[in-house]
């Protein structure tokens, strides 16, 4: 479970919007991102993460934009018997949409794809065991999610070599959520 609280840290955002296969970005409203998100799907590399996929829900993801750029981004990740809470902090890398955090080890995060307001698709990696970890997240708005947007995200999370075993949607949860203790 720490490490799947670990790896639930590499999330978020950014500012700009980066088509999957396109160079090019276009410049997204930091309030746009601010605010609560669900994570409604996931795509891992990651042995222990596939190894307990089927126990995986629905986590929730707040993020404030801080005035010096950075990203606090504040987790609530169920687990067996218990609610794990806790916040990282993500500056920007200088690349457009890419953010780090050295919280929880070293993530790197890359906005892939959004519509600007009620999803978005992010690409992260970790360093753990010498080893690089990669994992794709469908973030919502709403626990509910369009077929269309879990068919968009299924597309990209192929395009980026994850296979239908890696690629899972994650059921609605209600125990375990941002603000309650």
């Amino acid at each position: 479970m720490r490490t799947m609280g670990l790896s639930l840290g590499l999330v978020l955002l950014c500012l700009l919007r980066v088509q999957a296969g396109d160079p090019g970005s276009v410049e997204l409203d930091e309030r746009k991102i601010a605010g609560t998100w669900y994570i409604t799907a996931m795509a891992s590399d990651s042995e222990s993460y596939l190894q307990n996929k089927d126990q995986l829900k629905m986590a929730m993801a707040n993020i404030e934009v801080l005035g010096d750029g950075d990203l606090k981004v504040s987790f609530a990740i169920p687990a067996p018997g218990r609610c794990m809470k806790f916040e990282s902090i993500y500056k920007p890398t200088g690349n457009p949409g890419e953010y780090y955090s050295s919280d929880r080890g070293n993530k790197t995060v890359r906005l892939v794809d959004t519509d600007g307001s009620s999803y978005m698709v992010v690409f992260a990696t970790r360093e753990k065991d010498g080893k690089t970890l990669h994992m794709l997240r469908l973030y919502s708005r709403r626990q509910w999610v369009r077929p269309k947007i879990k068919l968009l995200f299924k597309r990209l999370a192929k395009l980026n070599g994850f296979t239908d075993k890696t690629i899972w949607i994650l059921p609605r949860q209600e125990e375990c959520r941002l603000g309650e203790p």
